[in-house]
């Protein structure tokens, strides 16, 4: 039947226009055409198309936005019961609808379908069984047959593989789930029921029964070498076997999933939760430390674990909030907390963080060699590197043209005030008076504050800070 849930042309394809802004991606023949149509009637059926979100899987299905009328996203590769988690709990009154291929929900995908069939929250999901990774080429996927050929099994699947996963059992056997049924697309009589199926899943999110899970056996023609009616055949005769249709659970007449809570977005009361201060914090800078750029500033601290490159960072973005621009934050930490290599990437931009990696730093601050040979050349022309010359005597040679390098005492300097651990304060010392990005009342404000339930520190961390400063000024 006509429905409006599907657009009227699909702009992906030949802009909107001629034959091509009516055609699919879809081979002829796949079944995903078939449980597109069933899901767009059901959610047109359900009057649930200005309340519904979609979201799409990496796989054949990865277009589906350009094709559904509704609210979209796309989820990372397996990652779809995850943002559908954040959908219905964002906006509990919504129809969520995760869609996903073998690979993508049986394969990288499998430990975000257990976890969210578990928590039993009421979203719907549609599960596409091929038998094969589809999308890039046919390789063996989850759900592969025993002896099935791919192009990753030429001699067909062997028992050193493992068996095929039949996932409807899988997620029937969990407690969340009140509604597990596999069905199949070969033949009017299978297709019809798929699509009871579906609509029954979305009805029972509609009622806020709970999670419901349908799998759906589908042809792909293309890998499996065969003409669109040869491949319902082998559906019938070679997956059906292993994938017995029917119901695996129904448990719909219990209790319904407890009423999600609607969130809140109003600040005060997030604020409050979070047990964050309303106030705003003094501000000490005359505007954006545009001198290092007009727009964004990238920092990158480097150095070993518990060399404190972490907490130093954290203080940058601290200050940087309390001045009134956007700042981000991006940890990165080696195998071991002390020991393995720890970096940070830093923004801090006058407006919006665009991108929150920064592998063209402004500024580089590293605490040993490794890091500093690792990351100095990478800083751009003109920035700014300052490492800790008490253990690093040597500079890389290939650094960008223009590049300031300041060498403080970083480990010496703490060393002497008898608290080795503070070398990251003396860092930041160091930092704000070679850059100037911030005034050292807001470093200072930002160091009391890390320090506020370690009060017996405060003096300690900025007489470090003070002499990071006074030695970087005679550098």
């Amino acid at each position: 039947m006509p429905t409006s849930v599907f657009y009227s042309t699909f702009e992906r394809h030949a802009h909107g226009e001629g034959v091509n802004a009516h055609s699919t991606t879809y081979c002829p023949g796949c079944g995903h055409g078939l449980a597109h149509k069933y899901l767009a009637e059901a959610i047109d059926d359900l009057g649930a198309q200005d309340r519904t979100v979609l979201v799409s899987p990496v796989g054949c299905s990865v277009f589906m936005y350009y094709y559904f009328d509704v609210g979209n996203s796309q989820a990372a590769h397996g990652r779809a019961p995850a943002v559908a988690i954040g959908h219905k709990t964002a906006n509990p009154e919504s129809i969520v609808i995760a869609y996903q291929g073998d690979g993508d929900l049986a394969s990288i995908g499998l430990a975000e379908i257990i976890s969210t069939a578990q928590l039993g929250i009421p979203i719907t999901v549609i599960f596409i069984n091929n038998s094969v990774y589809g999308m890039t080429g046919g390789q063996m996927a989850p759900t592969t047959l025993m002896g099935q050929r791919t192009t990753t099994t030429l001699e067909g699947r062997a028992p050193r593989t493992g068996q095929p996963l039949r996932m409807a059992e899988l997620i029937a056997g969990l407690d969340g789930p009140v509604y597990v049924e596999r069905v199949a697309l070969y033949d009017n009589r299978r297709r019809t029921h798929a699509k009871r199926a579906i609509k029954k899943a979305l009805e029972l999110q509609v009622t806020g029964a709970g999670f419901a899970f349908i799998e759906v056996l589908s042809e792909c023609p293309v890998h499996l070498g065969l003409e669109p009616e040869a491949a319902e055949d082998w559906v019938r005769d070679k997956m059906v076997p292993v994938f017995p249709l029917g119901v695996k659970k129904d448990i719909t007449d219990g209790p319904a999933f407890p009423a999600i809570p609607s969130p809140t977005y109003d600040p005060a009361t997030t604020l409050a939760a979070l047990g964050a201060k309303s106030e705003r914090e003094a501000r000490f800078a005359d505007g954006f430390p545009a001198h290092l750029d007009p727009e964004d500033v990238g920092f990158k601290l480097a150095g070993s674990g518990g060399d404190g490159a972490q907490t130093a960072a954290m203080v940058i973005a601290r200050c940087a909030i309390n001045e009134g621009y956007d700042s981000t934050l991006i940890p990165s930490y080696g195998p071991e907390s002390r020991g393995g290599t720890s970096y940070a990437d830093v923004h801090v931009a006058r407006h919006e963080v665009l991108s929150p990696a920064a592998p063209r730093p402004h500024v580089l601050v590293a605490f040993n060699a490794p890091s500093l040979m690792k990351f100095g050349p990478s800083v751009r022309a003109g920035g700014t590197i300052i490492y800790d010359n008490s253990v690093i005597s040597a500079l890389p040679g290939d650094l960008a043209t223009g590049v300031r390098t300041v060498g403080v005492p970083f480990a010496g300097a703490a060393k002497d005030l008898g608290a080795p651990l503070v070398k990251n304060v003396v860092a930041l010392g160091a930092l704000q008076v070679t850059t100037k990005v911030f005034p050292e009342e807001t470093f200072l404000t930002s160091i009391r504050a890390a320090l506020q339930a370690k009060c017996a520190l405060v003096a300690l961390n900025e007489e470090a800070f003070k002499l990071g400063a006074k030695l970087a000024a005679r550098s």
